[in-house]
């Protein structure tokens, strides 16, 4: 029991120079920084949940005035939110312009307004892939920054044993064994670093196709008045048409 107390963390501490120290204090400060950045992303995909909600509370409203409000109410500070409020004020601006015999007045509005919410959505996208850069750094970093740690500790401790003149088993074991925890403590930081970034970067991909298509809905509203119903709406609301087959009645 004394003999395993004797050598771990506190040994490797102890015993270990300040290179071996200062590779610690790095893996220390990226495994903090990775859980954190879970952490908030993950509190972040939470809220998200209600997104879908808030838009289809968007839809229903009576007028647009009323679902800006929805939208802010259930999904505030939000990119479907950022993207609806860009949209209005771009309409807006529009419609207060084209009446004037200037240069604004003459804009095309179809393409002033794409390039409004266009911009809205690159800003949520690089809100959205903020601290992905890094985790992806922290994971693929990590476990070599501690083989770093495991390589000096290593040669830290044969040289101490070289200088003791005591190479027997029972001397070497212990230091490369505390030597190589730099190693499994790179893993331990790197591992959920890159299973999180994973996870994170598909959950951005299927909010932004989500947020893409709101954006054609927006759109084609601002545009015509009018939603774009679904293809399934639109074949059965379609009025039904004789189907002439080739052969029947001449030729097709």
């Amino acid at each position: 029991m004394e003999t395993t107390q004797a050598f771990g963390l506190a040994h490797l501490w102890a015993q270990s120079d300040m290179v071996i120290r200062i590779v610690a204090l790095m893996l220390l400060v990226m495994s903090i920084t990775s859980w954190y950045l879970i952490l908030v992303r993950s509190l972040r995909q939470l809220r998200a949940r209600s997104f879908d909600d808030a838009v289809e509370s968007f839809w229903a409203a009576p007028d647009l005035t009323e679902g800006l409000k929805r939208l802010s109410k259930r999904a505030p500070d939000s990119p479907f939110e950022s993207l609806a409020q860009q949209g209005a004020a771009a309409t807006d601006h529009v419609r207060r312009h084209t009446h004037r015999e200037t240069l604004g007045g003459k804009l095309n509005a179809d393409e002033f307004i794409t390039r409004a919410m266009r911009k809205s959505i690159s800003l949520s996208t690089a809100s959205l892939e903020s601290g992905l850069t890094m985790l992806a750094s922290i994971g693929s970093t990590a476990p070599f920054v501690g083989l770093f740690g495991t390589v000096w500790g290593i040669y830290h401790a044969l040289v101490n044993i070289s200088a003791s003149g005591m190479a027997t088993l029972d001397k070497v074991a212990g230091p490369v064994g505390e030597a190589l925890i730099m190693t499994a403590f790179g893993l331990f930081v790197a591992i959920p670093a890159v299973l999180a970034y994973n996870a994170f970067t598909r959950a951005n991909r299927v909010e932004l196709s989500e947020l893409d298509a709101f954006a054609h809905d927006l759109h084609a509203w601002f545009c015509t008045g009018a939603r774009i119903s679904p293809l399934n709406e639109r074949e059965e609301n379609a009025p039904s048409a004789p189907v002439r087959l080739a052969g029947a009645g001449g030729a097709a």
